[in-house]
């Protein structure tokens, strides 16, 4: 059946971060700052390529990009805008930076490692025996309209919506062989848009820590669906409506898939999308006031930090680990002259 392909129970090798004790989990509460979800981040060998897909055949706009020539790589930040809104930004600016990290809107960031655009390497799109990371996925008024158009452009499909036993659902590959979903949005949706940007699938061990992390940061639960082996739990960020519909949400949600009977196995992990061979997947990451506050407090859920705020070369940003090993980014908001959001050190144009 396609959802033994799309959600296969799937473990890893052991990253750096710590279980969580049932003092610590009975102890969250919502981190400071007003954490909203801000990107999820996927490694491209070429952004001439995956740039035109994102955002010529499936609607997004290129919000901003960062340029590191001293570390020889490249941030491309894509998103739906609602349709009428014009963005007249430069990306790479100083305006774009302002934007971006002052955003309540989630972006798709594409990392690009100069050189591998020419070399034989390729990215690890997840999807096989113990990976994390399922897909990202956009909202559609028209799935069979949307997938002939693809088919047309020479795209590649892991499912077309006749295909299995799932009608009216298809995958498509892109560049670097990411699954993308396209899903039917709800018939009184109003939203006007060909296509929006609408989930992150991460596949979790135990919803019921792995829940009580990402509320933490904010996030609520807008739906839940409960089959025989599996079950899906969508989470929308802070700044959602409470009473937000899933198939009618303009902005995307954090789809958590939990294979029934993980949470019982000490040995089970999955992939983080982290490791040496498997890199892909990257991140998801969160806007806060202060990073060094929130830090604060998710130091005491006891998991962990790949980096601390203050450390490496650039301060002010942390990466923490949520219960699945899967880095989760803390980034500052931009709040106007008075707190400005970091500088990254990046050459601006």
């Amino acid at each position: 059946p396609l959802f033994a392909v799309l959600h296969p129970a799937k473990a890893f090798a052991p990253v750096a971060f710590r279980p969580l004790s049932t003092t610590t989990a009975l102890a969250m509460s919502i981190v400071p700052g007003r954490p909203t979800w801000q990107q999820t981040m996927l490694r491209i060998k070429d952004p001439s390529k995956s740039l035109p897909f994102y955002t010529d055949l499936l609607g997004f706009t290129l919000i901003d990009t960062f340029d590191f020539p001293q570390y020889k790589f490249s941030l491309y930040f894509v998103t739906t805008l609602p349709e009428g809104e014009t963005y007249t930004l430069t990306p790479g600016t100083q305006e774009a930076h302002e934007y971006l990290w002052s955003s309540d809107g989630v972006m798709l960031e594409l990392t690009h490692n100069h050189g591998t655009e020419t070399d034989d390497s390729s990215y690890y799109a997840g999807n096989q025996e113990k990976d994390g990371f399922g897909h990202v996925a956009v909202n559609v008024d028209d799935v069979y309209a949307l997938s002939d158009k693809l088919e047309k452009a020479g795209c590649a499909f892991k499912k077309k919506p006749d295909e299995g036993r799932m009608k009216g659902l298809a995958f498509v590959y892109d560049p670097d062989g990411y699954w993308v979903e396209l899903v039917k949005r709800g018939e009184d949706s109003g939203i006007p848009n060909e296509m929006n940007f609408s989930q992150t699938m991460l596949r979790v061990k135990d919803p019921k820590k792995s829940l009580e992390f990402y509320k933490a940061l904010g996030m609520k639960v807008v739906g839940e669906k409960h089959f025989d082996d599996f079950s899906l739990y969508f989470l929308a960020s802070s700044c959602m409506p409470d009473d937000s519909v899933l198939k009618n949400m303009f902005q995307p949600v954090l789809e958590l898939t939990h294979n029934h009977g993980t949470e019982k196995d000490d040995d089970f992990k999955h992939f983080n999308g982290n490791e040496e061979g498997k890199q892909g997947f990257g991140h998801i990451g969160f806007l806060v006031d202060d990073v060094y506050a929130a830090s604060d407090k998710i130091r005491e859920f006891g998991y962990g930090f790949k980096k601390e705020p203050d450390g490496g070369s650039m301060k002010g940003l942390a990466f923490a680990y949520d219960p699945d090993g899967y880095s989760i980014e803390i980034i500052k908001r931009h709040l106007g002259a008075d707190s400005p959001c970091t500088e990254f050190g990046d050459v601006k144009k």
